[in-house]
């Protein structure tokens, strides 16, 4: 009998495509962005037969163009933990933990996204998840009183929790329900523009650190940013200020490569926004915040523990010899500085595999297809050899926290940078949200020895029907 409970995969599109169309028409730029991305991609694999031909033998030239991630930032572990729940009906799961305090962002985050290939293919969305960490904040008084400010609020709509209590209990949601999930989680993505304090309550959140007035100070975690993937970022990054989007001055993560790794993203200046914020005696008094902007996304290939070492530590040699400036005065000197020291990881897919520093995923040649294994006995080297089996990088999924912090940073303002001691506190966050994030290292590992039994066992087949 087949179920009446719509997919998961398909909810998590049905939601990616509202949220896409709501901050579409709340920031018209993002629009013009999407555009611009289009414009880039469709060029670039114009220009790259062989990257085309790699993207489709590998089921992912579709996924690019509806390939999103969005943002949100929590205010409580209540809220963590239903968001965790909600995400959990669309096949979402909490994958990673990072704790930007050490990039002075007092946050600490996971990133909500499906997780198997088959759902990543379906669609891959993903939503970067942070919590506020009051506890960073030196001022009691104030941390007394934004934890009653964010303790008075509520996020969800009713029908939302019923709906996820619903799914939960049944085991899904008809079409109908999935249809009002949708809606009804819709608007706790929505901006506000009316505040939830004073405008003096504001500025002095807003002194304390500008993203705790954007967590404390309005009704709910509005979206505030949606990300679509580019195949050539330095493209749109230069193309950007013909289009009447200015840039932030510096791509953040590694530099372009032929073979791109990990993530690089960029995105357009926050907008400053109108907003009313409650008076005494019940009047609206008139202020500006800044928060919302757009962002662009590179993706290459997932590193294993030994690349990510390597990145890690090229990443810091860079930054030793040049800083990146947040009003990006010394741009130049950063790009110039990080392409020289990353000359020492290779740029090549077989020098990248042989060294132990990606992932990749394997798969049957038409030649692997069609003939019989020789020897069950040979490797897995002699077979790629021998042209049965190819490799292709698996794509990376996840975030970096530098590189989320830097983009933080640089939609705060040019003087928001402050510095915080480094506290991760990966056992709290698990606790707030109600569960175990996943480890991206173990995930990825998985996929490619998956890929490699898969192939084994068709081939050890071919053999046996012989």
């Amino acid at each position: 009998m087949t179920s009446p409970h719509i997919p998961a995969d398909e909810i998590r599109a049905a939601f990616s495509a509202a949220m896409s169309e709501l901050y579409r028409a709340e920031v018209p730029a993002y629009g013009t962005l999407i555009e611009l991305v289009r414009q880039v991609n469709d060029e670039t694999l114009a220009g790259d037969p062989a990257l085309r031909e790699r993207l489709e033998d590998t089921d992912t030239l579709d996924r690019i163009s509806e390939e999103r991630h969005g943002a949100i930032r929590l205010g409580t572990p209540a809220e963590l933990s239903m968001m965790r729940r909600v995400f959990a009906v669309m096949g979402m799961y909490p994958v990673g933990y990072y704790d930007l305090s050490t990039a002075g962002v007092p946050v600490h985050s996971t990133a909500f996204r499906p997780v198997g290939e088959k759902a990543l293919s379906k669609n891959p969305f993903r939503v970067f998840t942070s919590l506020l960490r009051l506890d960073l904040i030196a001022d009691e008084t104030l941390r007394r009183e934004a934890e009653e400010i964010l303790g008075k609020r509520r996020i969800f709509t009713n029908e939302a929790i019923a709906l996820t209590q619903k799914a939960e209990q049944e085991g899904g949601l008809d079409k109908a329900d999935a249809g009002r999930f949708v809606a009804e989680v819709l608007e706790t993505f929505r901006w506000h523009d009316k505040a939830n304090v004073s405008l003096e309550m504001y500025r002095r959140l807003h002194d304390a650190h500008r993203l705790v007035a954007d967590v404390v100070s309005f009704k709910g975690p509005h979206i505030n940013h949606l990300t679509p993937r580019t195949l050539d970022i330095d493209a749109v990054q230069a193309r950007m200020p013909e289009h009447g989007i200015a840039p932030k001055a510096v791509v953040e993560g590694p530099p372009s490569r032929k073979c791109p790794i990990l993530l690089r993203q960029t995105s357009f200046k926050a907008l400053q926004e109108a907003v009313s914020f409650a008076d005494a005696d019940g009047s609206w008094k008139t202020g500006s915040h800044t928060a919302r902007f757009g962002e662009i996304e590179q993706r290459g290939i997932g590193l294993t523990p030994k690349g990510r070492a390597l990145y890690d530590d090229l990443l810091n040699r860079s930054r030793a010899v040049v800083r990146p400036a947040a009003d990006g005065s010394n741009a130049h000197e950063y790009e110039a500085a990080l392409a020289e020291v990353f000359q020492a990881f290779p740029d090549n897919w077989d020098d990248i595999r042989a060294n132990g520093l990606g992932y990749f995923i394997y798969s049957l040649t038409e030649k692997g297809r069609t003939r019989r294994l020789p020897d069950a006995a040979l490797s897995l080297e002699t077979l790629i050899a021998e042209g049965l089996i190819r490799f292709d990088p698996i794509v990376y999924e996840d975030f970096l926290p530098v590189s989320a912090a830097g983009i933080f940073q640089s939609n705060l303002g040019d003087d928001a940078q402050q510095e915080f001691k480094a506290s991760p506190n990966q056992l709290r966050f698990e606790a707030d949200l109600g569960a175990a994030v996943l480890n991206e290292f173990d995930h990825y590992a998985a996929i490619e020895q998956g890929s490699i039994e898969a192939c084994l066992r068709v081939l050890t087949a071919q053999e046996a029907a012989e």
